[in-house]
């Protein structure tokens, strides 16, 4: 069985919502974000997110454009972040890992080439946010075949195509809580309940919600709704608030506290 199914099947046992984290990997360095993710392990993440960076992020706001520069300057690439998932598990980190990328990425180091290199890394899951529905199928075959969930992102504006879908997901499926790009905000669309009750009616599938969750009245919110939240950018926004702490080996220490004390406040224990 996947991790990401036993760690959602043990999470509705114990009647808790699922906390997954996104970071981009790379963001100030690699070593950096595999503390970063020993801490978010540590902080009872559910499901760990790896962006990789991307050079036009359509679907990023600015807090997490501003990583992907920093990544891009320090000349991360797709592969560089599947390695760090290796690296993750030799030293210790079980939670379920998940890959979001765009598709050039994907095409530039070769789709078989990246599902084998996921595969020996020990990634569970994937989420390509602009992949093409002509390529679903294909995607979805090798997905099948490496033992990786595909977990197709859903918006309000998906009216009508909610079931086809969510019929190419497995593990769960991810909805996007307003329109536009990632970020923090206040508000999330008017109908928020109303959309995800139309997804939870087309798929038996957990639901997760993502896109502009930054505090934890908002988390408690939406996960009476839905099975798991996904916070992106106020976590990539708190390791920029820190990235002076982070270069200097003598705050290092207080750096990587800081984020922990940020997921600490964020999610119900």
């Amino acid at each position: 069985m996947n991790p990401i199914d036993q760690t959602f099947a043990r999470l509705k046992r114990e009647g808790k919502p699922a906390f997954i984290p996104y970071v981009t990997v790379g963001d100030p360095d690699i070593r950096t974000s595999l503390d970063i993710l020993k801490e978010l392990q540590t902080a009872g993440a559910s499901v760990i997110e790896l962006g990789v960076p991307f050079s036009d992020p359509l679907a990023d706001g600015p807090v997490i454009q501003r990583a992907t520069l920093r990544a891009l300057k320090n000349d991360i690439s797709i592969s560089d972040v599947i390695s760090l998932a290796k690296l993750a598990r030799q030293e210790q980190i079980h939670t379920p890992l998940v890959l979001f990328t765009y598709f050039n990425p994907l095409l530039q180091l070769g789709i078989e080439k990246a599902f084998s290199m996921m595969e020996d890394s020990g990634i569970n899951g994937i989420i390509i946010p602009d992949l093409p529905v002509e390529e679903v199928e294909e995607i979805r075959c090798i997905c099948t075949e490496k033992n990786i969930h595909y977990i197709p992102l859903v918006a309000p504006t998906s009216e009508g195509r909610i079931e086809s879908i969510v019929n190419q997901a497995s593990g769960f499926v991810y909805c996007v809580s307003s329109l536009g790009v990632t970020g923090e905000r206040q508000n999330f669309h008017n109908d928020i309940e109303g959309f995800l009750a139309a997804v939870k009616k087309a798929t038996a599938l957990p639901l997760v919600v993502g896109f502009g969750v930054s505090n934890a009245e908002q988390f408690k919110k939406l996960s009476s709704h839905c099975d798991g939240v996904v916070v992106g950018s106020a976590i990539v926004h708190t390791i920029e608030k820190n990235l002076a702490l982070l270069q200097h080996s003598n705050t290092y220490s207080d750096g990587l506290h800081r984020i922990r004390g940020f997921v600490d406040e964020l999610i119900p224990l």
